[in-house]
């Protein structure tokens, strides 16, 4: 299926990433988000990201240019109305989402397809929530979009065949690797990544080590390209709880229990990357 225009709801790291990947890809991009502040940010990023592709020639000014006129803010989600698709990516809240997808369903093209970008939450129950499950799925992109080639496609229990396919042959489009996969929680990606991450968490907090000496471990002895702290704090400490806490109530496995000082650096604002401070300070350079 060949989508001309796509929406894209949530201005954020993941959405401004999935909005800059399909503008290169020569799609038109409607951008929304409710926060003006939010929706500038997102677009400077996009263009931030551009330069920094022209610089290491992997792109020219011409696409550059071309990729930014392609993609027009909006702050109304009516705007998002006239998309073949659209993906949500909104922060991991499950109410959230299912407001939003309600909305999107009564906006949207009875035939346009609705993603999410949810890397936990169940797309079952996101569809439910629409008049239209069998055209709902899961594209679940990895951070940052630019780079990443992954894209876990999740299929709700109610999710079409055609829409599978048409939503795998989009992500081949844009250069990604397309991998489908059941709704589950946490799909693959989270299944296996949550638990890592927050043993890491729980050894530092047991005092097995420093944070930079457990991501050292990681990175020479299991050849991680990132240790698992500084990830979560690429991620957000934020969501990685999110995650955690839909695992541990889907699953009613302990062995997804929010590590407690997990907990506390979100409710003390040391959120990783995006607020300066993490399990890494990043406000000094270190």
């Amino acid at each position: 299926m060949n989508f001309e225009r796509v929406a894209v709801v949530g201005a954020g790291t993941m959405g401004n990433g999935i909005a800059h990947v399909c503008a290169l890809a020569g799609i038109e991009v409607t951008l929304v988000d409710s926060d003006p502040a939010a929706l500038d940010r997102g677009v400077a990023t996009v263009d931030r990201n551009l330069q920094r592709q022209l610089s290491k020639g992997r792109i020219s000014d011409a696409e550059r240019i071309r990729a930014l006129d392609r993609i027009v803010p909006a702050t109304e989600l009516r705007l998002a109305g006239g998309a073949g698709l659209v993906v949500e990516a909104v922060p991991e809240v499950a109410a959230l989402k299912f407001d939003v997808f309600e909305q999107l369903d009564r906006l949207a093209p009875g035939d346009a397809i609705l993603a999410s970008n949810t890397s936990s939450i169940s797309i079952t129950a996101i569809a439910a929530r629409t008049s239209r499950p069998g055209q709902v799925i899961g594209m679940h992109f990895m951070n940052p979009v630019p780079v990443m080639k992954l894209v876990e496609v999740i299929r709700g229990l109610r999710t079409d065949d055609a829409t599978v396919e048409a939503v795998m042959e989009f992500s081949a489009a844009l250069g990604k690797t397309p991998v489908e996969v059941r709704d589950f929680p946490g799909f693959v990606s989270n299944r296996v990544l949550a638990p890592m991450i927050n043993e890491a968490v729980f050894a530092l907090m047991e005092g097995v080590a420093e944070a930079e000496a457990i991501d050292t471990v990681m990175k020479l002895g299991m050849n991680h390209p990132m240790g698992p702290l500084a990830l979560a704090d690429l991620i957000g400490l934020d969501t990685c709880l999110n995650i955690l806490e839909v695992l541990h109530g889907e699953l009613g496995d302990d062995r997804y229990r929010p590590c407690p000082l997990l907990r506390q650096y979100v409710a003390a604002g040391w959120l990783g990357r995006k607020a300066g401070r993490g399990f890494h300070d990043y406000e000094s350079g270190r």
